[in-house]
């Protein structure tokens, strides 16, 4: 998902989205334990998304405890 989208989406939308990504990267580890991943990359790929949901959630919660006037 493109950066732009992320910004664009409130902050129930990002904690769910953040919720599905975690449970995908949950099936990865298994899949790669039992030999079934044939595309290791989406682990790497899938951890890079949670983090910008991550930091999108962070600075959204900062703004909202110190708003800019």
């Amino acid at each position: 998902m493109k950066p732009t989208d992320l910004k664009n989406k409130t902050n129930q939308e990002l904690n769910n989205l953040l919720r599905e990504y975690r449970g995908k990267l949950s099936n990865f580890s298994f899949e790669l334990e039992a030999s079934a991943l044939k595309d290791s990359s989406q682990i790497k790929k899938t951890k890079k998304e949670i983090a910008r949901i991550l930091t999108l959630l962070t600075s959204q919660n900062s703004q909202t405890l110190n708003p800019k006037t």
